[in-house]
């Protein structure tokens, strides 16, 4: 069985991929108090941050305000979010991201698949305390975020 996956293990397995530029916000360098200990994702092959773009993979160790259903508060709880678009996200939810939210979901279950509890709309997944099940699953799903990001670099650069 494999054994969950933690901050530093997400942080290695992306920066790794060719062209991941990592944020990670922290005391002195200008970044809001409330993003330091987060990581932010972003391709970016030339190593600045892209503009216009949001990240395609965020990790968060924190609750934000107007985000606070993950309870994030949780001694050691962080939450791995992941753009992966309209048809994953469809895959793995079973509705379109903007399609409403059940009213029986809970988005600070652990070790599952949801949709980002504020993102959701745009296709983004989310898992809170990734354990043993989410392992295989999260890697897979950042790499589809990664190759998305890639993706439209891609088509940015060309049609300029």
């Amino acid at each position: 069985m494999l054994e969950a996956m933690n901050i530093d293990e997400i942080t290695e397995f992306l920066g790794a991929l060719d062209g991941v530029l990592i944020l990670r916000p922290g005391p002195g360098d200008g970044t809001p108090e409330i993003a330091w200990g987060d990581k932010f994702f972003y391709y970016a092959p030339d190593g600045e941050i892209p503009a216009n773009t949001q990240p395609f993979a965020t990790v968060v160790t924190k609750n934000y305000p107007d985000d606070e259903r993950s309870r994030l508060d949780r001694s050691g709880v962080f939450r791995v979010n992941i753009q992966v678009g309209t048809e994953l996200f469809t895959t793995w939810t079973g509705r379109a991201p903007r399609d409403p939210e059940p009213t029986d979901t809970d988005p600070s279950v652990t070790d599952t698949v949801i949709a980002h509890p504020v993102y959701g709309k745009l296709g983004w997944l989310a898992v809170v305390a990734p354990g043993p099940r989410t392992t295989e699953t999260i890697r897979e799903l950042l790499r589809v975020a990664y190759d998305r990001a890639c993706s439209r670099t891609r088509r940015r650069t060309e049609s300029r």
